[in-house]
């Protein structure tokens, strides 16, 4: 005879279904994102549009978004170069110490960004360890915009890192050796091998930079001087504007780095959907 056996129960899941996980994701998205930023968008409907337009190009202001994404772009920029190095040093290479190298890369994360703020001041001011020595030769690299791009470069560089580095390490270094068998120079096995793999989180990493740049506030404060039409940033617009207590301003200005940011946002997604799809390729 044919035996019986019980029916299967369904396996249980360690968290609840699908509605209810959702549900929460939902919930907890609208009140910690979704419900500050509508108010924000909100408050700037007390404008008319002229006044919003008024608040957002004045000129003290189009200067602050002019050195904020100018400054943001070329930390960006020097990070690219920078991150693609200290990722290739602490990929390919075993030497002494390269543990706390490699620690030291995350120090920008964990440090809090006025501490950051007040120790470049103090490394390049005029009586600082470096500022003292440049002074005589009239570089100054401390309240002036040389400050900000220097502080942003400090704060951008781990997402460099730390987005080109896996790729390295799971990039194939038979085909760098394959490259260098046929006759290829080391610039040619890097543009035409290297590159192409590592392009894409190399972008993701530019962008990311720029982005957590452009909002940058602590530690740029503290270095920049923060001179109208010289080296005021937009974040301390904002600030400013809330101190005088027009918030309507305030709001408006913060709406359109909210727009810039939300733009960053999609292109880091979509360089990450791309980075993914090459990484399956």
């Amino acid at each position: 005879m044919p035996t019986l056996t019980a029916p299967r129960r369904p396996p249980r899941r360690v968290l609840p279904g699908f509605k209810v996980t959702l549900g929460f994701t939902l919930f907890y998205l609208s009140v910690i994102v979704l419900i500050p930023l509508s108010a924000l968008v909100f408050k700037t409907f007390t404008l008319t549009w002229a006044q919003f337009v008024s608040a957002v190009t004045s000129p003290r202001v189009v200067a602050s978004y002019q050195l904020t994404f100018g400054a943001s772009f070329l930390a960006a920029l020097v990070n690219a170069v920078a991150g693609l190095l200290v990722a290739w040093v602490l990929v390919r290479y075993s030497f002494p110490g390269k543990k706390i190298v490699d620690a030291l890369v995350d120090l920008p994360f964990a440090l809090p960004t006025a501490v950051a703020g007040i120790s470049l001041t103090a490394l390049l001011a005029s009586n600082g360890w470096v500022g003292s020595l440049l002074e005589p030769y009239g570089i100054s690299l401390a309240f002036n915009r040389n400050g900000v791009v220097i502080a942003l470069i400090f704060i951008g560089l781990p997402f460099v890192v730390r987005t080109v580095q896996p790729v390295l390490e799971d990039a194939e270094k038979e085909l760098e050796e394959a490259a260098a068998s046929l006759g290829a120079t080391r610039w040619q096995t890097f543009r035409y091998v290297i590159f192409p793999a590592i392009g894409p989180a190399l972008l993701t990493g530019f962008a990311m930079a720029f982005a957590r740049a452009i909002g940058e506030y602590g530690s740029v404060i503290f270095i920049a001087g923060n001179m109208p039409m010289v080296s005021e940033i937009t974040p301390l617009i904002i600030i400013g504007k809330l101190e005088q207590y027009d918030y309507a301003g305030a709001t408006a200005v913060a709406v359109v780095m909210l727009g810039f940011s939300f733009v960053m946002l999609l292109v880091i997604n979509a360089l990450q959907s791309w980075q993914r799809k090459r990484a399956g390729a």
